[in-house]
């Protein structure tokens, strides 16, 4: 059988999984860094996924390749193809008073019909309102906006500035999927269309925006130059957002929430009708299959857990076993975790608060445990809100790095009040967007086997999300 290849350029790093189309096989991986910080020259991106494919053994046997990204981050092209200036990435939040602007202009219900989600500063509008009004001399310049999934997509069929690509810089052919498109704030998941209205609202003036292609039409095939070590003629996916590939990667069906322990985290589900709620909680995004994926995101999350392990001198194994020591609810002591903001809720400028401290309750092993019990009713809250659009979770698939560590496998047990299962490490981002080049290959979604790491029955204490929703802001 053929070999399709899956990427996930995400804010960390570029990680590629080669698999077999018909079983789902890993035959080989590889992976580059990416840079620190929350804006980022998109050329990195490019540099990255290059070197990853190295990494990876490079693709002279691959028949198809998708790419997932990170979602929301702005590039913003010139008429001739160039970035005009760094991308902002999802979690840059200078334009939170942008996001305010926009849904004092529309309104935030009108917003949520018309985009499936009332925008923050992690959406892309946000971002161009931000560059119209801080950097006008650029805003003027933009030509068309992509999303980083868009731009690498572009550059693998071929496309770029004059000179640094084989088919230069045409504009009308970038393309995105529908996932990656809802987290715009100017794409209506409901109805397929762009907003060009909220587009011009937040830029300035209209742009060229990418084809929204469905879940299982070829955007082209590669056509790089030979100096950038991708070969010609090879079937590019649409590709997705990341959560969305994790969503697909995972197998993730009716019933199952997805909460993924990350630099950030996030909540979400796979349903077939569109959600719009008007409070900006749940984001109505769209999935990379062809119905939804209502989503809440926290910009904390696994980064609790290394402020405060770096805190008491400890790792994250040994931050778990000291959590282990103290009982549930840490004597009453609260972490409320907004280290840097907050995106859910909407508190960009907040920062964490220590609750409840008393002599029983400070101590190591009740600052490691109050450090595990707020970030995971951070995300207990989002399942909440996606309760609150309709969404009837009936198991929780727990996932990322920070999902391995067994106090927070056993801590989440008694906040999360439906039976968890832990997928067996992987790179599911990459391997949803693997199996989205299967199925371009082949007309048709394939199965891929899940393996679990292990499942837990819910072993509610309520007592841990009451003292948490005390301290909840107003």
């Amino acid at each position: 059988m053929p070999l399709v290849a899956g990427v996930d350029s995400s804010t960390q790093s570029c990680k590629v999984v080669v698999r077999d189309a018909e079983s789902g096989e890993l035959v080989r991986s590889g992976r580059a860094a990416h840079p620190a910080g929350t804006e980022v020259d998109p050329q990195h991106w490019w540099d990255a996924l290059r070197a990853a494919l190295d990494d990876a053994g490079g693709l002279a046997d691959v028949a198809a390749i998708s790419v997932a990204g990170q979602q929301h981050g702005m590039v913003v092209l010139d008429a001739d193809g160039r970035v005009i200036r760094p991308a902002l990435l999802w979690n840059d939040t200078r334009s939170a008073a942008a996001a305010s602007a926009l849904i004092e202009e529309f309104g935030a219900e009108a917003l949520a019909s018309r985009t499936g989600s009332v925008p923050v500063a992690s959406f892309t509008a946000t971002k161009l309102r931000w560059l119209r009004d801080a950097e006008p001399s650029a805003a003027e310049r933009v030509a068309a906006v992509a999303l980083p999934h868009d731009w690498l997509t572009w550059r693998l069929r071929g496309f770029g500035p004059t000179g640094e690509s084989p088919l230069g810089p045409v504009l009308e052919e970038l393309v995105t999927d529908r996932s990656d498109a809802s987290g715009t704030s100017y794409w209506n998941p409901a109805t397929g269309d762009y907003d060009r209205e909220l587009l011009v609202a937040a830029l300035g003036h209209d742009a060229v925006l990418p084809r929204v292609l469905g879940p299982l039409e070829s955007a082209g095939t590669t056509a790089a130059a030979p100096s950038d070590g991708v070969p010609a003629g090879i079937v590019v996916g649409p590709g997705a957002g990341d959560n969305a590939g994790a969503a697909r990667g995972l197998g993730a069906g009716p019933g199952d929430a997805i909460i993924s322990i990350g630099t950030s985290g996030t909540v979400f589900a796979v349903t077939p009708s569109p959600t719009a709620d008007g409070t900006g909680a749940v984001a109505g995004f769209a999935d990379a299959s062809g119905v939804f994926l209502p989503l809440i995101a926290t910009l904390n999350a696994a980064r609790i857990l290394d402020s405060i392990a770096a805190l008491l001198g400890v790792d994250h194994a040994e931050l778990g076993d000291l959590a282990l020591t103290a009982p549930a609810g840490a004597h009453g002591l609260v972490l409320q975790p907004y280290f840097e903001g907050e995106r859910t809720p909407n508190l960009p400028d907040a920062t964490a608060t220590l609750f409840g401290m008393t002599i029983a309750s400070t101590t190591r092993p009740g600052l490691a445990r109050a450090a595990i019990e707020g970030m995971l009713c951070g995300l207990a809250d989002g399942l909440d809100a996606l309760r609150a659009v309709g969404v009837r979770p009936e198991r929780a698939l727990l996932i990322g790095g920070a999902a391995l560590n067994p106090a927070v496998q056993r801590i989440a047990a008694e906040v999360f009040d439906v039976p968890i299962a832990v997928p067996t490490p992987g790179e599911y981002v990459a391997d949803g967007a693997a199996l989205q080049a299967a199925a371009v290959l082949a007309g048709a979604w394939p199965t891929w086997p899940l393996a679990l790491e292990t499942e837990l029955a819910p072993a509610t204490v309520p007592l841990i999300r009451s003292q948490y929703a005390a301290r909840r802001p107003a």
